[in-house]
């Protein structure tokens, strides 16, 4: 019997609103920022909020293709044993774009004994956020995720093709920055996708056309509540694909789909208020420094999580807006930590993560950064001078290295846990060495007959 008990009345009025629900789909998201769980009947759902249902906690030691990492020791090697999903109070949501009556339940994991399982990512958050109850501050967040619209069909060697506009009939070209047109063409799937996002509660505002064909950034509202944050982030990705595939367009979040284009990011807002609600960074100028100075520490261990995959160091390129240096700046879009806002808006833009990151581990490693700094009260060191030289990185831009250097960590693993630092580098460096074996076209081309 699980600890984890909400009220069975969520359960019963949700049911009782929507009489016609076929299926429950319950929603883990693992740790490459993927949606897996399972699928029950509604009859099943008041079993579900009252005991839990049973899934493998190896689910989070997967690689991104969905197999088992075995260096992680997590699946045959220990019986691959269940766990405990528990609900996640208030969503029961709905999906909008299901041609039949299904709706979702977003989950967590809890140990057999009740307490929050350590390799979820969704619990480790949580972990980093009590770091804050003894000061008695609480971060107010929220997530800017870029992405591409892109084509259901490929180009050569899979590679991605760009969508054909719904109004002329053309294929997407050009770069099209904050293009109106390019808003108006796709208009049809930003709608869908504002639709979609309202029915779930997930607070969307702002939306831009970026900086290549079929590029768009969707801003999500910021608030006091960190979990709920990442917990639409994660709901916002599904929601985007699950829309353009209704639309016959599908979605990408890598973080360079193209490698002449610009890439996609997961840019955190963070500022810091007290219980009373009281701005802090706008009050202290000394916290807000502090915070800088513990974010650019944690920097260099923490690559690895914001950038998790082969591809996203394609994204990390001297001259381009994706930071490559630990350095801050007011409104300074070169800089990995940009100080925007003024008065009680003042905040810190965290801009080096990946779209392709997983949401939950990008805010833990965020707010961790931030938390040291404020114990440690460090300091951030001078303003990066716009226009100067950025060329030499202080950041691991290979994955190889990225891996290293979180291995090597001394600010993380305390907010973490050991255990998940330890199962994080395992399967990351798994993943490596799984996709550094397997040969693609392109060392054929280079290779095969001139070699």
């Amino acid at each position: 019997m699980t600890k984890f008990a909400p009220e069975l009345a969520e359960a019963n009025a949700y049911l009782a609103a929507h009489p016609d629900i076929q299926a429950i789909e319950l929603v883990l998201t693992d740790m490459n920022g993927i949606a897996r769980g399972k699928r029950v009947p509604p009859k099943d759902l008041d079993k579900v909020f009252r005991n839990g249902t049973p899934l493998i906690g190896s689910i989070f030691a997967l690689d991104t293709r969905g197999e088992n990492i075995n260096q992680a020791g997590m699946a045959l090697s220990s019986g691959d044993p269940d766990q405990i999903m528990v609900p996640v109070s208030g969503q029961l949501l709905p999906m909008p774009w299901s041609k039949e009556p299904v709706h979702a339940l977003l989950m967590t994991m809890q140990d057999k004994d009740g307490t929050p399982y350590f390799a979820d990512p969704r619990a480790i958050l949580a972990r980093v956020l009590k770091s804050f109850e003894p000061l008695g501050i609480t971060p107010v967040v929220a997530c800017e995720l870029e992405f591409y619209l892109i084509a259901p069909d490929h180009g050569p060697d899979g590679a991605p093709l760009p969508p054909v506009s719904p109004l002329t009939g053309r294929r997407e070209g050009g770069t099209g920055t904050y293009s109106l047109d390019d808003l108006q063409s796709f208009s049809e799937f930003l709608s869908g996708v504002d639709k979609a996002c309202r029915a779930q509660g997930i607070p969307t505002s702002a939306a831009l056309s970026e900086y290549a064909p079929g590029q768009f950034e969707i801003n999500l509202e910021h608030g006091p509540d960190a979990l709920k944050a990442a917990d639409h982030a994660a709901l916002f990705k599904r929601t985007c694909r699950a829309v353009a595939r209704a639309q016959g367009h599908d979605v990408s979040f890598m973080a360079k789909p193209y490698p002449a284009t610009s890439g996609s990011g997961l840019h955190i807002h963070v500022s810091l208020a007290e219980r009373n609600g009281k701005a802090l960074f706008a009050a202290d100028e000394g916290m807000l420094h502090q915070a800088l100075g513990g974010l650019i520490a944690a920097l260099p261990e923490s690559v690895a999580l914001l950038a998790p995959n082969a591809n996203s160091y394609r994204r990390l390129a001297p001259g381009s807006y994706a930071p490559t240096v630990a350095s801050w700046g007011y409104d300074n879009r070169n800089v990995a930590l940009r100080v925007v806002g003024s008065g009680g808006d003042l905040r810190i833009e965290h801009r080096l993560a990946g779209a392709d990151a997983n949401p939950y581990l990008v805010m833990a490693a965020v707010l961790a950064g931030i938390h040291h700094g404020i114990q440690n009260a460090l300091d951030s060191g001078p303003e990066a001078v716009p226009g100067t030289d950025t060329d030499v990185s202080d950041l691991p831009l290979r994955w190889a290295d990225a891996i290293d250097r979180f291995e090597k960590g001394t600010i993380l693993p305390a907010y973490l846990g050991a255990a998940y630092h330890k199962l994080f580098a395992t399967c990351r460096r798994g993943e490596l060495e799984r996709f550094e074996a397997d040969a693609d076209s392109r060392e054929w081309r280079w290779y095969l007959a001139t070699v």
